[in-house]
């Protein structure tokens, strides 16, 4: 007896795939039939290259944003989600105009420009101005003033290569506050070196802030290689000169929508997994890495799932939100018109970093219990992801709803060449990498189907980091 007890135990040690082995949960099985599904499906794809050719840019506020609701909307009920609607959002309306830069002295040249998001426009006969230099909007805020005043501001921040994106964390704050600091000491306008990290010659644009009561400057963004020529000009001669012509308008608000889809659960349809990207765009380049991609994305992984015989036990919902670039302001206008149900949210994450592979999962959920979830997703492992830590913000949009207590997750994609195209003409269907992006379907449809069906208790959540 003892003798055959010793073969049996020797035998599971050796082959613990075989008979030795528990069988499969069927999540996991219905999980792994979903990722070979998804490798294998072209629907993404198809959904990003619709959405860039048939609508193209779509800032916020503007004609073609409500074409883009109008294609959600059409596709999302082509695609037979159990339910589809929109709910209004109030955005801005700001038109770029066009915007233009050249060097008067000491070399005589133009360069190459872009208006930054929400900014005023110059006088008709432009700005001309010596340019004043910082390393940094930190420099720029220890700076004294009588050495700014009647000058350009000129922030050159230099934005660093990482797979997790952080160099843009890093520096965009000259873009949205620099012109605030730099007005409040007498600055008559400001141009910052892209936030990018590319050496192409064309400008990223993005939004920036004003202050009340803080005097409204001009505010543009140059081409990374200009940013390199100026200074090589400050080294031959401190004094540069710069002129600046730009157009842009605000124009009041107007009415878009968040544009949501939503497989039923089938035995606990009132509690909620999200999963959300955003449908608006800047207006330089198609959108398709932001956030296209994000759109096909969510959309590719919830229609597998809502062609699934069984249904999950959780709804699966898919918000395309507005007005992200311009404020997350369709994200706001969710939270509040949901407050009701936010604590049936079970879990959210968001999709809004183009379409680099996907290599780590984090989540935001109760301490005690992210063990047991990293054992429900560990089959997502087999997607190349490994399980991460529990400090995840869930993507721009998502990220304010910790604080309302709903746990959240982030899918980290590969991000170090999204900051080469993002916010610029070159964000062009062709950066997408369309096994990258069916990867990306892979994971999101495992985590949207595994958080469906989940028993593991995800609150309460640390409510700050």
């Amino acid at each position: 007896m003892q003798k055959h007890c010793r073969i049996f135990l020797t035998t599971c040690l050796l082959t613990p795939l075989l008979a030795c082995q528990s069988p499969p949960k069927p999540e996991n099985i219905v999980a792994a039939q979903l990722q070979q599904s998804a490798l294998t499906s072209n629907l993404a794809y198809e959904l990003v290259e619709s959405l860039t050719v048939e609508v193209g840019p779509r800032l916020a506020g503007s004609n073609k944003d409500l074409v883009a609701v109008h294609w959600a909307e059409n596709k999302l009920n082509q695609l037979g989600f159990d339910k589809v609607y929109k709910e209004a959002v109030q955005v801005p309306v700001w038109s770029r105009g066009s915007a233009k830069a050249e060097l008067i002295s000491p070399y005589p040249q133009p360069i190459v420009i872009t208006a930054l998001g929400g900014s005023i426009a110059t006088p008709t006969q432009g700005i001309t101005a010596p340019i004043v230099r910082f390393d940094s909007l930190a420099t720029l805020e220890l700076a004294p003033a009588d050495s700014i005043k009647g000058k350009i501001v000129f922030i050159d921040d230099v934005t660093k290569r990482y797979i997790t994106g952080k160099g843009y964390s890093e520096t965009v704050g000259g873009r949205s506050k620099g012109a605030v600091a730099a007005s409040k000491k007498g600055a008559v306008a400001i141009v910052i070196r892209s936030i990018g990290t590319d050496h192409d010659r064309m400008a990223h644009t993005g939004m920036m802030r004003y202050q009340d009561g803080i005097t409204k400057i001009p505010a543009a963004a140059m081409s990374n290689p200009d940013a390199d020529q100026i200074n090589l000009m400050l080294k031959r001669d401190p004094n540069v000169v710069l002129t600046l012509t730009m157009s842009p308008q605000s124009q009041g608000d107007s009415t878009s929508y968040n544009v949501i889809a939503e497989v039923t659960g089938s035995s606990k349809p009132e509690e909620i997994v999200l999963i959300g990207a955003h449908l608006d765009s800047w207006d330089e380049g198609t959108g398709a890495i932001d956030d296209g991609a994000g759109v096909a994305i969510v959309t590719a992984a919830a229609k597998l799932i809502q062609q699934l015989p069984n249904k999950p036990a959780r709804t699966i919902r898919v918000v395309l939100y507005a007005a992200e670039e311009v404020g997350i302001i369709g994200a706001k206008a969710y939270a509040k018109a949901h407050k009701h149900e936010l604590a049936k949210h079970y879990i959210a994450a968001e999709s809004d970093f183009g379409a680099g592979s996907i290599y780590q999962i984090d989540y935001r959920v109760n301490e005690a219990n992210l063990g047991a979830l990293h054992q429900l997703s560990a089959v997502m492992t087999n997607n190349g992801l490994i399980l991460g830590s529990n400090t995840a913000s869930g993507g721009p949009d998502v990220s304010i709803l910790p604080a309302q207590g709903v746990p959240v997750a982030s899918l980290k994609q590969d991000g170090r060449d999204y900051f080469d195209y993002h916010h610029t003409p070159n964000d062009t269907l062709d950066k997408i990498d369309p096994a990258a992006l069916q990867q990306n379907v892979a994971a999101y449809v495992q985590f949207a189907y595994l958080m469906a069906q989940s028993d593991v208790e995800l609150r309460p959540i640390a409510t700050t980091q």
